[in-house]
């Protein structure tokens, strides 16, 4: 293959600098997932139902 895999876009890296992107891009692909959840739920609906609400609202209340 004459391709390489990383390329350099501006200025010149040496074979090590791209050896050391390169072993630093492999480890973190393949450290383990981190065990905290990236989607933290929302404690309550964003929405209403309305045939919970009461029939009336006062205009000026902050409900």
């Amino acid at each position: 293959m004459n391709t390489p895999d990383i390329r350099v876009e501006k200025g010149h890296a040496e074979p090590e600098e791209v050896a050391a992107i390169t072993a630093i891009l492999l480890a973190r692909a393949a450290a383990a997932p981190s065990s905290t959840p990236t989607h933290r739920g929302r404690p309550k609906a964003g929405w209403r139902r309305l045939e919970r609400e009461g029939g009336f609202r006062a205009p000026h209340s902050w409900h």
